[in-house]
């Protein structure tokens, strides 16, 4: 018995695993050796490219394609329209045949809407990336990105809340310290 859902407009190929209580909305395509967690919701015209993986309970918001190459862990969040790429020098008349740069957007982090992130990198555990920026270098824990390039212009707590400085407390009851560039939560 099938214990998710998959809009009628959708497309699911064969061979891809779907966990309970997945949503997959309007005009989707899901292909083939994909695996999405459970507790996901997939928006409105998503595609989720062969062999990728998506954690549990992920959010992923309209417009968004999440190419081969690109591993999604537990509690992500893609804001809508964001961009994920997988080939660093791409050609038409020179396709590279499934040799994908690796991308890993690790659990908890947050990319707004319209953002880019370039293959190859890594997006820190809760960090948050603003709407529109474009992520060219990895991304520390708890980071805040913005801009293009996306800069670091401080620090976010899990709960997505920005951290006050010095003293790197949360309104939610959390606290963090730094060792060198290296954000830790500390409290709750």
């Amino acid at each position: 018995m099938q214990d998710y859902y998959v809009h009628e407009s959708s497309y699911v190929d064969d061979g891809v695993k779907i966990g309970s209580g997945t949503k997959i909305w309007h005009f989707c395509h899901i292909q083939k050796g994909a695996e999405i967690g459970s507790d996901c919701s997939l928006g409105q015209n998503v595609n989720i490219g062969s062999n990728v993986r998506i954690g549990n309970g992920v959010r992923i918001q309209n417009n968004v394609s999440v190419y081969e190459g690109v591993e999604l862990e537990d509690n992500v969040f893609c804001g809508p329209s964001c961009v994920f790429t997988n080939v660093n020098t791409p050609r038409a008349h020179f396709p590279v045949h499934g040799v994908y740069a690796r991308t890993r957007v690790r659990e908890g982090a947050s990319l707004g809407a319209n953002c880019t992130v370039v293959c190859g990198h890594t997006i820190g555990r809760s960090a948050l990336i603003g709407a529109g920026s474009v992520v060219t270098a990895d991304v520390k824990d708890y980071a805040l990105m913005a801009g293009v390039p996306a800069r670091q212009i401080g620090w976010v707590c899990e709960c997505g809340k920005r951290l006050r400085t010095p003293e790197l407390t949360c309104t939610c009851g959390r606290s963090y310290r730094l060792f060198g560039d290296i954000l830790e939560q500390v409290g709750r």
